[in-house]
């Protein structure tokens, strides 16, 4: 904003000139240091996260290090210098007399000339010392990391201990052992009810039922015979 501001100044005051370089100055170099803060731990959480059992030498592993350490005192700097300037800084218009100065800021749009009575600038600077302390436990963390790894390796206890025995890596473990019993739900704290072994059953052929179809009735059978009819003398046929 400051910058526009000065490229009006010059445009429409001519030979007017805001000097406000102190803070365009540290402002840059805040960024500059927040990108260096980024690109360290963003790289070291990448590499982490998509590759854990890459191979580093020494060397490597110190210059994580360094540079995580670099980063604190890096960002402790932008924040002296943002501190120091905010609050004893302020910009200012040259090349013309105070009161034509003063309104050609307020034809711009207001933006105040004294740092400190900026809310945005205030802000940046508050923002810039609680970012610093997460530089630190970030810094922290990283050399803890990079120290656990050098001597134990990037796997956990637990998944070390399942590679030594071959075991699958997703099974559940208590105390280091491998257990049949699913762990506590560390959500609710509840253990979930303990799951039969799902072994395979063998597999059942049903055979299809035969039904015997109904025999085929003689051909006698379907007249009927009458009982009451008179017997046949044979020694009328």
């Amino acid at each position: 904003r400051y910058v526009s501001q000065q490229k009006y100044i010059q445009s429409h005051g001519a030979p007017a000139n805001e000097y406000n370089n102190d803070y365009v100055g540290v402002a840059s170099y805040n960024i500059f240091a927040g990108i260096y803060v980024a690109t360290i731990f963003g790289g070291a959480v990448f590499f982490d996260l998509i590759w854990p059992e890459r191979h580093e030498d020494h060397g490597v592993r110190l210059g994580w290090k360094l540079s995580a350490i670099a980063g604190i005192f890096i960002h402790l700097a932008s924040c002296i210098a943002m501190t120091v300037i905010v609050a004893t800084h302020s910009a200012y218009v040259t090349g013309v007399s105070t009161a034509e100065g003063n309104r050609l800021v307020t034809e711009n749009g207001k933006i105040v000339l004294d740092y400190k009575h900026s809310a945005r600038i205030v802000t940046s600077v508050v923002f810039g010392w609680i970012g610093w302390i997460f530089v630190i436990a970030s810094t922290v963390i990283l050399v803890v990391g990079k120290n656990h790894d050098e001597k134990m390796g990037p796997w956990s206890t637990h998944v070390r201990e399942a590679k030594k025995n071959n075991i699958d890596v997703e099974s559940n473990f208590v105390n280091g052992q491998p257990s049949e019993k699913p762990l506590t739900n560390p959500l609710t704290g509840e253990q979930p009810e303990t799951l039969a072994p799902n072994h395979p059953q063998p597999a059942h052929i049903h055979e299809p039922i035969r039904t015997q179809e109904p025999a085929m009735e003689m051909q006698s059978n379907h007249h009927s015979f009458d009982s009451s009819a008179p017997a046949v003398n044979p020694a009328h046929t």
